[in-house]
């Protein structure tokens, strides 16, 4: 059953910029995992300081795989002073 999370990204005042170069870096490399159906990073219209990652994964296994890739792992210590707050939601489509 397809997965699909979403992730809900607050950047620091004033580090916007340089958080969404950080965020982009993620997209190809992910786009190219086993597994991945979508991975689509927003920006806020009204506020330039919120970004979101909607994503849909084949298994729950997939993700889990990619949360343990090595762009991902580097991606902590890559934004450390760049995220305010940064929520994850794991989700079931219902049809």
């Amino acid at each position: 059953m397809p997965l699909t999370i979403v992730a809900d990204i607050h950047a620091e005042p004033g580090r916007a910029d340089r958080l969404l170069e950080r965020l982009q870096m993620l997209v190809a490399p992910t786009r190219a995992e086993a597994g991945c159906l979508a991975y689509d990073l927003h920006r806020d219209d009204t506020d330039p300081d919120h970004f979101l990652f909607y994503e849909t994964w084949e298994t729950r296994e997939h993700w889990l795989a990619h949360m343990e890739s090595d762009h991902i792992k580097a991606h902590g210590p890559a934004t450390e002073g760049l995220v305010a707050r940064a929520d994850v939601w794991e989700m079931s489509k219902l049809d």
